[in-house]
């Protein structure tokens, strides 16, 4: 159900099983956010939030979805070791979904932050693409300018008036001519090179 709703909502779903299984999705490129079950095999959901926010801080966020009401003292633990929120089932699709774009919208705001700084700080304000050495075409420009702007699939479809499966092809062509594996590197990416005036 909650990779279904996801994806509904345009985003880009990796599932894993297992706590193990999950840390290895992490060899690719780390997701902006993270769903967990508290009671998963391999590794507990806690222990698996506490390696997310090690490695990751606040470029990732964390969300716990469990099927039973926890007490205080569970959640308060919870958050001490970085979970950013808590659902608990039933709850309302668009819930999870607004839950998730709020924490997206931090953790993609982190890694700008943290591109720009390992440039010493000195990012533009620019606030469109225009990119030079990439060869992206007019469309795939406008649409990575409106990931870099905060847009999910979804959104992106109904401003530009396409498919979000067009849009979805349009941004896996982005990714692969930027080289990078995932909506929030190219984003990072866009940072950087903004920041050496490249962008």
């Amino acid at each position: 159900m909650l990779v279904e709703v996801l994806e509904r909502a345009g985003y880009e779903v990796r599932e894993a099983t297992s706590g193990t299984e999950a840390l290895g999705h992490l060899e690719g490129a780390a997701p902006t956010v993270a769903v967990l079950d508290i009671d998963i095999p391999g590794m507990n959901g806690y222990a698996l939030c506490r390696e997310l926010k090690e490695r990751y801080a606040d470029q990732i966020g964390v969300i716990f979805v469990t099927g039973t009401r926890i007490e205080a003292f569970d959640r308060v633990g919870g958050l001490l070791i970085g979970a950013d929120d808590y659902l608990v089932k039933p709850f309302d699709p668009d819930e999870l979904v607004a839950r998730v774009r709020g924490l997206e919208s931090r953790a993609v705001e982190a890694r700008a932050g943290a591109a720009r700084a390992s440039n010493g700080g000195n990012g533009s304000h620019r606030t469109s693409t225009s990119i030079e050495g990439f060869g992206l075409t007019p469309r795939e420009r406008e649409i990575l300018d409106l990931l870099v702007a905060g847009n999910n699939q979804a959104e992106i479809a109904v401003k530009l008036v396409i498919s979000p499966k067009t849009v979805a092809t349009h941004i896996q062509r982005v990714l692969s001519k930027l080289d990078v594996r995932s909506r929030a590197e190219a984003v990072a990416l866009v940072a950087r090179e903004r920041s050496t005036d490249r962008f």
